[in-house]
């Protein structure tokens, strides 16, 4: 039996195990992707690049990473020049960005890389063995954590914790407003189509009755039938983060937006999407497992919640500016060359693509959030 079969017979089970013979859009979700044996993030397969599902920022040149050495080596300034740091990255898959970011530090910016220490929190073995030999030359630097043991290694001091294309793959749950009342999208089986398929339920779970409430403390007015994802677990993430940070930072860097901008009249759809082999498609029931799945996140919850929890707002801005402030066209080099695949002009197009690609640079946001270290 394949795979796929085997996470629709598991799927199923749970469905035929619930008193609605249903289970929420998140618990679905949350199976196709993280699944410890047949979720898309689990397995054994590429998913960024070429051969993979979808690009990230990290997959462009190279560049991305060098930025983001440049912005943690000034960071580490103003920590202390002869203090540790500790470095983190929460979910880096294949570890490309994270390979790319400790070149550039060993390279530029030696002093700094001579007292870090970089930890990569990553539940999926087969990207473990991907890092573990990206990162092979960084060997005495990186060690590896699940989200649990960081947490329960906490609180840290002099950290900084970075996220690059995380929180937008985290399980949501979908709502919809019919008759002017709330439902939660739930999963079912469709016997005589043989596939999965949605069934709205009255809302009765109470956080999200309390995601609902807070939009309409911000103004946001939901129309008759439009969809929208409520993640949870953001939330539930950014305030484990901010109780493990004695001092430090947050830098989140994801596509989304501000709460009025994703719940907007125009978005009756909800930003929900998925992709498998750089094709996009708005049905998470097609391949389950072998897709990705994800909503674009709304910041303005990860500022409140970061708040709440201790993380003052240092800096909210497009990945277009994070990227002009940290120095990338400075990385535009001078080529007399006329071949255009020279390394020069390779690296000339990536900064190109890196601002202009596919609107990415303005989509994208990055989150700097803060903790001061407490007496």
């Amino acid at each position: 039996m394949s795979n796929q079969s085997d996470l629709i017979g598991l799927i199923r089970h749970h469905i035929e195990e619930s008193p609605d013979r249903a289970i929420s859009f998140e618990a679905y979700m949350e199976l196709c992707l993280y699944h410890p044996l047949y979720g898309y993030y689990m397995k054994n397969k590429e998913k960024v690049g070429t051969s993979g599902d979808f690009y990230t920022s990290s997959a462009i040149g190279g560049l991305f990473g060098e930025v983001l050495a440049q912005y943690i080596a000034g960071q580490a300034k103003l920590m202390g020049l002869e203090q540790p740091i500790t470095l983190i990255e929460w979910g880096g898959g294949s570890g490309q960005l994270a390979q790319q970011l400790l070149d550039e530090l060993r390279r530029s910016w030696n002093p700094v890389y001579e007292r870090l220490t970089y930890i990569s929190v990553e539940t999926s073995s087969y990207h473990r063995e991907l890092q573990a030999v990206r990162l092979a030359s960084h060997e005495k630097r990186v060690s590896w954590r699940t989200g649990r043991q960081w947490l329960e290694e906490g609180p840290w001091n002099r950290v900084i914790v970075f996220s690059n294309e995380l929180i937008d793959a985290f399980p949501v749950h979908r709502v919809q407003i019919k008759d002017g009342q709330p439902y939660e999208i739930f999963t079912e089986w469709d016997e005589a189509g043989g596939h999965f398929r949605e069934k709205l339920l009255p809302l009765k779970d109470g956080s999200l009755a309390a995601a609902l409430e807070e939009l309409r403390r911000q103004r946001i007015k939901l129309a008759e039938g439009q969809r929208l994802e409520l993640n949870l677990a953001a939330s539930a993430w950014i305030r484990q983060i901010a109780g493990a940070i004695r001092s430090g930072q947050l830098v989140t860097i994801d596509y989304g937006d501000r709460a009025e901008e994703l719940y907007a009249p125009h978005r009756m759809q909800g930003t929900l999407m998925c992709y498998r082999n750089h094709l996009a498609n708005d049905n998470p029931y097609a391949d389950p497992g072998h897709q990705d799945i994800t909503s674009h996140v709304d910041f303005s919850g990860l500022i409140r919640d970061g708040g709440a929890a201790g993380l003052r707002l240092a800096h909210y801005m497009t990945q277009k500016q994070f990227l002009v402030e940290n120095g990338l066209l400075q990385k535009l080099q001078d080529t007399a060359s006329q071949d255009p695949f020279s390394p020069a002009a390779r690296r000339n197009r990536a900064v190109r693509q890196l601002l202009l690609s596919d609107q990415m640079s303005e989509l994208f946001k990055v989150l700097i959030q803060k903790k001061d270290e407490l007496p």
